[in-house]
């Protein structure tokens, strides 16, 4: 299994804590936003005497409930289409688990969620990537590129939307090419779609499920952790209208008996936190976006996509080797007590020797922490010797 780029340096960061040195963590998507009231405040008052297991499906409650909200926003797919996962990772591990067999291919545009690798070598399958550049925003790449990867052992298109580590947003063009592709092909195209809530600049997100031409070929991948800052909670859902993929899917979720009761009990009533909660943290990750995207740019030699959705971006920095930077800036410097701790972005890719001077940074933190964060990185970019 390949380590985690974004946990790997934990160890580092620990003794830098002991010896007293402050860490603004850029590294994870860990938001800092508040947990709806309404999802606490459902466990906290809840009156269960037996913990006991729910369906391997989910609540047929939650699901319900959780149909009618992909319903209002123009996915139309009833409970029986869903399944309850722990968390999204384990969603994406039912995907693959159902569609492919060890041996075979899937492809993933990248720089991409680097757990999509350990996720394929638990299935056995081999990720081929097709390479998207920060030079073009991290946009789609080429379908011509998709299509000289393909071979007999191809079995789907992964895509993350809007995308972790970028922060791009696939256009509703962009999805449509895919659709085509897939069709064409017979491939499944998997989405996660686990930041959709989180678009900007007016830009919509558009939804795989929404191209009801492949109903056969879509699977969503979706979650709690980031919409309502519930990344504890450990809820996804695959959702997908194929009802053979669904029924492979059930074989995996009984295998691991069900998804937890509290937190299922936290996602459904998380489920009526009004549209105002979304608005509100929209524009707050706009203003630390536009906050740090300004700020790196004023730094020599930096340069970084602004994003468009999710809250990430990756930044290209003038260092040879970003991992070596980043250890640097937890063992042997500080300003004023203080460092920042960055996720190496050559973690993200599955091609050897790209992005090697990038790291992806999560814009999860206040705005004046964030401005102070990118006066430590300036600082040190300043000093540091490759």
């Amino acid at each position: 299994m390949p380590q985690s780029p974004i946990r790997k340096l934990v160890p580092f960061a620990d003794k830098a804590k002991e010896r007293g040195i402050h860490i603004h963590h850029l590294n994870i998507g860990q938001p800092d936003i508040k947990t709806p009231e309404a999802a606490l405040d459902a466990v906290k008052n809840n009156a269960i005497d037996v913990l006991a297991y729910s369906h391997s499906a989910g609540f047929q409650s939650y699901r319900n409930k959780l149909a009618q909200y992909y319903q209002k926003r123009g996915i139309d797919v009833s409970s029986d289409d869903i399944i309850i996962s722990t968390g999204g990772s384990e969603a994406l591990l039912f995907a693959m688990g159902s569609v492919t067999d060890p041996g075979d291919e899937i492809i993933i545009p990248e720089p991409f969620y680097a757990n999509y690798n350990g996720f394929a070598t638990a299935s056995g399958v081999k990720v081929v990537p097709v390479i998207s550049t920060l030079e073009e925003g991290f946009a789609l790449p080429p379908i011509a590129d998709f299509e000289k990867l393909i071979t007999s052992k191809t079995k789907a298109i992964v895509i993350c939307n809007p995308g972790n580590p970028t922060g791009y947003l696939y256009s509703e063009e962009e999805i449509r090419q895919l659709a085509e592709l897939v069709k064409k092909h017979d491939l499944f195209l998997i989405a996660d779609e686990v930041y959709r809530e989180f678009a900007y600049d007016g830009l919509k997100h558009h939804s795989v499920m929404s191209q009801r031409d492949i109903d056969a070929h879509t699977i969503m991948i979706d979650s709690v952790s980031k919409r309502y800052s519930m990344c504890g909670a450990r809820i996804g859902c695959i959702v997908s209208r194929n009802k053979e993929l669904m029924a492979t899917a059930m074989k995996f979720a009984q295998a691991r008996l069900s998804p937890p009761t509290f937190a299922q009990i936290a996602a459904e009533a998380a489920l009526d936190t009004p549209a105002s909660y979304f608005d509100d943290v929209i524009k707050e990750y706009v203003a630390r976006r536009d906050t740090l995207v300004a700020g790196l740019r004023e730094i020599p030699g930096v340069a970084v996509a602004k994003p468009k959705g999710a809250f990430y971006c990756i930044a290209a920095l003038p260092v040879k080797n970003a991992d070596a930077f980043a250890q640097w800036l937890l063992e042997s410097f500080d300003k004023d007590g203080k460092t920042v701790m960055v996720a190496p972005a050559a973690g993200f890719y599955s091609s050897e020797g790209v992005g090697q001077n990038q790291v992806r940074i999560a814009y999860v933190l206040e705005e004046n922490v964030l401005k102070e964060a990118v006066a430590i990185l300036a600082a040190a970019l300043a000093v540091y010797k490759d």
